[in-house]
């Protein structure tokens, strides 16, 4: 794939002889990282591209099909970036638990166009087996750190490991839809994201019990 600069002085992007699947899915993101899933048309990423509107339909049978893959590429990023954050439980669970946290913030900053593709599009992701399947993976690390943590509470105390998962989840989609993503209408802080998101977590352990909560 290459681009070019075309027409008095203004750069835009020109599909040559390239793989246009790619070249589309890179136009989606740039577009809804304008405009929001919203404001997405298939038309407007033909254009973008530099091909014909019809050329789209080569790949993807509608806007929804094209976004659908833009948010799957975006959970399997999320999912890896989760993977390394936890590390296995290293160097112990909660602290790794933490990095989780700030893994999930790190990533809707850096990547608000797939994190809106992923979470705002209203995409039905039954429709999209491989899109359900990235989800489904990214949402495991979550379980599988929740049930690490967990794992050694009474059983008679212990909560399921998938309302903890679900318990953690909210709080940091919350805070990243809240208070990391640009928007100038956003409420302002007295500390960083990254901060309130680790003083609930914290909260949220020591109300279980769990070893390894509290700090000196």
């Amino acid at each position: 794939m290459s681009w070019t600069r075309q027409g008095g002085g203004h750069e835009r992007r020109s599909y040559h002889h390239g793989n246009l699947r790619e070249a589309l899915l890179e136009a989606a993101l740039q577009l809804i990282a304008a405009n929001g899933p919203a404001g997405f048309t298939i038309a407007e990423a033909a254009r973008l591209a530099g091909v014909s509107p019809a050329a789209p339909y080569r790949h993807f049978s509608d806007a929804g099909a094209l976004i659908a893959e833009v948010a799957l590429r975006g959970f399997e990023r999320f999912a890896d970036a989760l993977e390394r954050a936890w590390n296995d439980g290293r160097p112990d669970p909660v602290r790794a638990f933490e990095a989780l946290g700030r893994a999930y913030l790190s990533f809707a900053r850096q990547e608000p166009a797939y994190y809106a593709a992923m979470f705002e599009a209203r995409i039905a992701a039954e429709a999209y087996p491989g899109l359900q399947a990235a989800g489904d993976r990214a949402f495991g690390v979550l379980r599988d750190a929740s049930e690490r943590l967990i794992g050694d509470l009474p059983r008679e105390t212990r909560p399921p490991a998938l309302m903890m998962a679900l318990h953690i989840w909210s709080m940091s989609h919350g805070i990243a839809s809240l208070f990391v993503r640009a928007d100038p209408s956003r409420r302002k802080l007295p500390m960083s994201p990254e901060d309130l998101l680790e003083a609930g977590v914290l909260l949220y352990l020591q109300s279980l019990g769990l070893a390894g909560a509290k700090k000196p």
